[in-house]
């Protein structure tokens, strides 16, 4: 499997995990630094994408399954503003977790079959809808960058229209905190 692979997906899953895992507020460097990542990567790893034919069509669909499943992972993360502060927060869980783990876990499954499980079948595929390798690997590269800006973008527009928490739900963040402090 090709370093780069492992490079990207572990870069997404890391940065995602790090920056909404627990009580986090929302701030502009959490918002920029998948934007950060997404330009360092797709200038590196994106070069000679396909514009036309099936190729294009399955470089489309990546991006597509990477918008969806951020907005799904965002959907699982509760957005609130802070009691104390008015700022907006997030909370997310082992559910947030468990599927951005999932999903890279996958992705690299994936990559692994398609070198050493299923290449035949996969090859026949690629050659019989004349796909390339390099829309093959574009796909997966847009998939994980829209992931990660989705799900930025779907933060971002929770945020802004997040109501500030209830009693219940300010307790509860409040126990999560202390009980996070007490580890």
């Amino acid at each position: 499997m090709n370093s780069s692979v492992w490079i990207i997906n572990l870069a997404v899953l890391i940065a995602v995990l790090e920056a909404d895992l627990g009580h986090r507020r929302i701030t502009w460097f959490r918002i920029a630094r998948p934007l950060v990542l997404s330009a360092v990567i797709v200038p590196i790893y994106l070069k000679h994408t396909v514009t036309s034919g099936h190729g294009l069509a399955l470089e489309v669909v990546g991006a597509v399954a990477g918008v969806l499943f951020g907005v799904a992972a965002a959907s699982v993360m509760k957005v609130r503003r802070d009691a104390a502060t008015g700022r907006p927060v997030s909370d997310a869980g082992a559910l947030y977790a468990a599927l951005w783990i999932v999903m890279i876990a996958a992705r690299l499954f994936f990559v692994y079959g398609s070198n050493h499980i299923f290449q035949n079948s996969l090859g026949h595929w690629m050659m019989t809808e004349r796909i390339t390798k390099n829309a093959l690997t574009d796909a997966l590269v847009f998939m994980a960058v829209t992931m990660t800006l989705s799900r930025t973008a779907a933060l971002v527009g929770r945020a802004a229209t997040a109501k500030p928490a209830s009693g219940l739900e300010v307790a509860e963040a409040s126990a999560a905190e202390t009980s996070a402090f007490a580890r």
